[in-house]
């Protein structure tokens, strides 16, 4: 009996635990940079313009590559006006834009699409859209309740501000 009683398998170890699993940490968000006093030191916001043509005139667009436009500036052919719009997630009454040589404050109004942008309607012989053509490199938009936007004064700008006065 002994010799069988040998022969039996030993029993199975006993079975381990699942080390615990750690609760979830939150991703701490990214601080925001301080800004210095002068906004020509601010860092540019992060894209390219892009032109387009269409049957109702043409469009900038600014913002980065695979996604929605941040700021777009479109030529209205048939009213011979230049909208200037940017993102928007909180209500704002205006749109100040600011260049190397000049500024201007204009009336934003929501534009009603998803997602939701503010716009300023822009006649195309105001100077203020050649001080943003000719601007030394830069151009700030700043939007009640949202963070003020430094954009590039590329080519695109000029383009929109031509199609629309010829």
């Amino acid at each position: 009996m002994l010799v069988l009683a040998s022969c039996v398998a030993p029993p199975p170890p006993p079975a381990q635990r699942a080390a615990p699993v750690p609760p979830p940490v939150a991703a701490t968000p990214a601080p925001t940079p301080r800004l210095s006093a002068d906004w020509n030191d601010w860092p540019f916001a992060v894209g390219d313009w892009v032109y387009r043509r269409d049957d109702r005139g043409s469009t900038a667009l600014f913002g980065p590559t695979g996604q929605n436009a941040v700021v777009s500036l479109r030529c209205d052919l048939q009213n011979r006006r230049i909208y200037a719009s940017r993102e928007a997630t909180a209500p704002g009454q205006r749109i100040v834009i600011r260049t190397s040589s000049s500024t201007k404050e204009f009336v934003a109004k929501p534009t009603g699409g998803t997602p939701a942008y503010l716009a300023s309607e822009i006649m195309p012989m105001d100077a203020i859209l050649d001080a943003m053509a000719f601007s030394r490199g830069r151009i700030l938009l700043e939007t009640d309740g949202h963070p003020p936007i430094i954009l590039p004064a590329w080519a695109e700008i000029a383009r929109i501000v031509e199609d629309c006065r010829n």
